[in-house]
């Protein structure tokens, strides 16, 4: 006899205390690895350009579109718990840095290896969507297993 597994479609979640507190940990220890880089090589880009004019323009924008798409992955996976949005996100998110990183190289050779390990940590990022996406199918209204 064969029985099936059910398995929930989101992991149970520790109270929302613990939560926050592990949360900001993860956070906390990625930004001191991963996000000083980028910080200060933009603002070898920053310097490079002399500061916020037109040649700016670019290379910064991309590096502040980035970051807008860095912070709004968060509260789509982990509030909203809406895979699909987390992905697409992410994945403009690769493009982004992808630009960012093309863009830069051209300004600053040194600002472009700081991002590096930043694109790294991205990559695995983007896996683990990808894998907790489709290993989470979207239910059909008014179907249920």
């Amino acid at each position: 006899m064969v029985m099936a597994r059910t398995v929930p479609p989101w992991p149970p979640l520790p109270p929302s205390r613990q939560l926050g507190e592990r949360t900001q940990a993860l956070i906390t220890g990625r930004q001191t690895r991963t996000t000083l880089l980028p910080i200060y090589a933009s603002y070898l880009i920053w310097n490079d350009l002399g500061g916020c004019s037109s040649k700016a323009l670019v290379p910064l924008g991309l590096y502040g579109a980035q970051l807008a798409l860095n912070w709004a992955w968060p509260p789509f996976f982990f509030g909203a718990r809406n895979l699909k949005m987390a992905l697409v996100d992410i994945l403009c998110l690769d493009g982004l840095a992808i630009g960012m990183l093309c863009s830069w190289y051209r300004i600053n050779k040194i600002a472009a290896l700081l991002m590096v390990p930043y694109l790294g940590w991205l990559a695995m990022a983007t896996c683990l969507t990808i894998r907790i996406w489709k290993d989470n199918p979207e239910q059909k209204p008014g179907k249920s297993e």
